[in-house]
């Protein structure tokens, strides 16, 4: 984030303020407001305004090392696969994908629906026991996942916390780093709200949420199929 925007933000901020500085949409930042991780309340209008200190410190809740003092306005780095709302399952060390011999495939979820990882979680375990899967809480956490983890499969919801799902799905596709695995897009957005994520999911298979139990595996498997580690398909 440039100094020149953050000291452009007024001491109480706009939902629209907070998203434009952080590089989020605003429903992600809403999002966070919902889960208390920003300080917020309603103008006599019905108005959102977020405390501008809040802003301050969940970005330095992001900042390393642990003890340094965060400078106000400056971009948070990407925390280590084990910070706060990493995963389900903790992420082994990083192998290259030429290293990994028969170790088994991974896919990584990005979602910070505890009720939609919990049904990826038994989709998993009924239709691919022998598959790796990581789950992440919000989009900074998934992003560091990914580059730790090197997953054969990401699946990535669209309205994240930390990063805007949108954005993490765009930085993704344009890093080398992650040219090899393969994305899956989840979202409660019908198709009509997908407008204006249209820029990150040209291309991409695309799960409405209701259908998740009904489409994933069959994607998901189709997906696996096409790595080279191994050849893995649902069982009936």
């Amino acid at each position: 984030m440039e100094s020149s925007q953050w000291d452009s933000l007024p001491a109480d901020c706009s939902t629209r303020d907070v998203a434009r500085v952080l590089g989020m949409a605003v429903r992600s930042v809403q999002l966070m407001v919902d889960r208390g991780e920003l300080d917020a309340w309603k103008t006599p209008g019905g108005h959102r305004r977020i405390a501008k200190a809040s802003v301050e410190r969940w970005l330095a809740q992001r900042q390393a090392p642990p003890g340094a003092g965060p400078a106000p306005g400056a971009a948070a780095p990407l925390p280590a696969a084990g910070a706060r709302g990493a995963a389900a399952t903790p992420a082994p060390a990083a192998l290259p994908p030429e290293g990994r011999g028969a170790a088994a495939q991974r896919v990584l979820l990005i979602e910070d629906s505890v009720h939609f990882q919990t049904l990826v979680k038994l989709l998993m375990s009924h239709h691919f026991p022998g598959i790796e899967l990581h789950v992440a809480e919000d989009g900074i956490v998934g992003l560091a996942m990914a580059g730790e983890l090197q997953p054969d499969v990401l699946i990535v919801d669209i309205l994240l916390p930390g990063i805007d799902g949108a954005t993490l799905i765009a930085r993704l596709r344009s890093h080398p780093q992650f040219q090899r695995s393969r994305l899956i897009v989840v979202t409660s957005l019908d198709e009509d709200q997908r407008g204006p994520y249209a820029f990150a999911l040209a291309g991409l298979p695309v799960v409405h949420k209701p259908l998740l139990a009904q489409e994933l595996p069959a994607l998901l498997a189709g997906l696996l199929a096409q790595q080279p580690a191994k050849q893995l398909a649902p069982r009936p």
